[in-house]
């Protein structure tokens, strides 16, 4: 669709009253309507309909005011993202059609540095690799969390979805200490403390004084988050990345009731990450099509074949440990005391044994077989990423189903690429048993859709657990979406019967949870009532 059908079809005096206006705040390079721009921004990684009218880039947070204040004189949608790298949930694509999206990366500003402290003040367009650039800049001792996704990826775009990562500061949202914010009509709120103009605590204590609502604009449409206080890890004396793998499905509830106490107790301080064998096959490889002679899902004896190549488990274990010398040493000794017997392949790594194993790769592969060369460029980023060091060694994985891909990494556009990807993320207690349900769940529908029950366990919490699935397939396969559409929504209802709700949301999810208690339906229509009465601000993202 080109530019002027689209604005044919979603015209109105009012929308095109609302871009003059957005013109001549922003000036017209600004304010994007060309055809090419428009397709890209209505583009995921999974079968959309949405049209969008206009793309805004504003350049500070008084632009933000002003643009919200215009969509409310003119009654036009405004759709917020950050860097628009929301791959598996929708990418730029806003929930409802007719939206203009207002993309956020002009604010890029690292607005405040406190090196006593360890925290920094941000906007929405600072990106994991700009804050991890910046610290190294500074020499600073302190690292920051990060995520798998692509180091383009915006700090605050994570944060407002709850999102998590890898080190002892995994859970993002309980490391932020407040908030300056955009609300619907235009006003600027900044939370916390900082409803009063002297506060000095106003970085370092989130709760302030009064209702603590911080909480309300994250996964929620009540506001344009566009500046965030982050605290930051400080950097340890010593840390060692460990690892293990166990051989069978029937051993995972027993691996999480082993692990289970070492998390609870403070053992292990990081996110623990547990990936099933599909999982880490199509974060090392594209699909074996010549050894699956062409047939999906993945035959059984080729994924034991690769499971063996890989020197994988069924389920394979990543985390670290933080602290002194000897405070890591007693933590190793716990775990191997916790593990033995029950796992296979523990491994302790710092980053000389990092170095030594990349040396010796080669010759370790002659002497047993095992693709350690390869299997390193999937092992070095993880590790690094416990360190708090972006990386895209996981972007690959999107294109799992594709029969090719750019053979550089910077070239990457899953949506582009035409990659289908699509995540479910339900939560649940830290069990074995409930790690056990999941992915009966998990292996039973995708493969019967026809889909590899790709999972990702990661001990998020000391008390819970997030199932992270990954439905990949290949747009350009004629069928491919509906299908995959549909296994998505057998597996959401499947979560949700059995109590296991979505940690998060994407556009394909939206209209497909059960409904909400009628207590949360007033509380949450009141307060946006008041605050977004047009409904003007990303209409059915979390909230209708």
């Amino acid at each position: 669709m080109t530019a002027e059908e689209t604005l044919e079809e979603l015209s109105s005096s009012d929308l095109v009253a609302a871009i003059e206006s957005f013109r001549k705040l922003l000036g017209d390079d600004y304010v994007l309507v060309d055809g090419e721009t428009l397709a890209s921004y209505s583009t995921a990684t999974f079968h959309t309909e949405q049209a969008v009218p206009a793309v805004l880039r504003p350049a500070s947070i008084e632009d933000v005011q002003a643009i919200l204040r215009i969509a409310n004189e003119f009654t036009v949608p405004v759709y917020p993202i950050s860097t628009g790298l929301n791959t598996g949930y929708g990418s730029k694509v806003p929930t409802k059609s007719g939206s203009v999206i207002m993309e956020l990366k002009r604010l890029d500003a690292i607005v405040e540095y406190n090196a006593e402290l360890g925290y920094v003040r941000v906007q929405p367009g600072v990106t994991q690799q700009m804050l991890f650039d910046f610290l190294g800049s500074q020499n600073a001792p302190f690292w920051i969390d990060v995520t798998g996704a692509s180091p383009h990826h915006s700090m605050i775009g994570n944060i407002a979805e709850r999102g998590f990562g890898h080190t002892a500061f995994s859970d993002h949202f309980a490391h932020v200490g407040g908030f300056k914010v955009v609300l619907p009509q235009g006003d600027l709120l900044r939370t916390g403390f900082g409803q009063y103009e002297n506060a000095q605590a106003v970085d370092v204590y989130r709760w302030g004084v009064g209702p603590h609502y911080d909480g309300l604009f994250t996964q929620s449409n009540l506001g344009v988050i566009v500046e965030a206080t982050i605290w930051l890890m400080p950097k340890p004396d010593y840390m060692q990345f460990f690892s293990c793998k166990v051989d069978s499905d029937a051993d995972l509830p027993k691996l999480i009731e082993a692990l289970k106490p070492l998390r609870l107790d403070g053992t292990i301080k990081s996110a623990m990450h547990i990936g099933n064998d599909y999982k880490m096959i199509a974060a090392i490889q594209s699909y074996p099509f010549d050894a699956a002679n062409g047939d999906t899902p993945l035959p059984k004896d080729v994924l034991d074949a690769k499971s063996k190549e890989w020197d994988c488990g069924s389920w394979n274990v990543s985390g670290a440990l933080y602290g002194t010398r000897a405070e890591v040493r007693a933590a190793r000794g716990r775990i191997k005391k916790a593990l033995r017997g029950k796992v296979h392949r523990l491994m302790f790594m710092d980053t000389l044994l990092l170095r030594l194993a990349e040396t010796f790769a080669k010759p370790y592969q002659m002497i047993t077989g095992t693709n350690l060369p390869e299997l390193m460029k999937m092992l070095k980023p993880v590790f690094g990423m416990t360190r708090g060091e972006p990386s895209d060694g996981m972007l690959p994985s999107n294109y799992w189903r594709k029969p090719s891909m750019p053979e550089a990494s910077g070239d990457l556009s899953p949506e582009q690429d035409r990659c289908g990807v699509m995540w479910i993320a339900p939560i649940a207690p830290n069990s074995g048993a409930h790690a056990e349900a999941i992915w009966h769940i998990v292996r039973d529908t995708m493969l019967a859709h026809g889909y590899e029950p790709a999972v990702s366990i990661t001990m998020l919490t000391e008390r819970t657990i997030d199932c992270v699935v990954n439905i990949a397939y290949d747009r350009d396969v004629e069928g491919q979406d509906e299908q995959a559409m549909a296994c998505h929504d057998d597996m959401l209802k499947q979560f949700c019967d059995a109590g296991y709700y979505p940690y998060r949301l994407g556009i394909q999810t939206v209209g497909k949870m059960p409904p909400r208690t009628e207590a949360y339906e007033r509380f949450m229509n009141g307060i946006r009532d008041q605050l977004d009465p047009k409904r003007i601000l990303a209409p059915g993202r979390y909230l209708e």
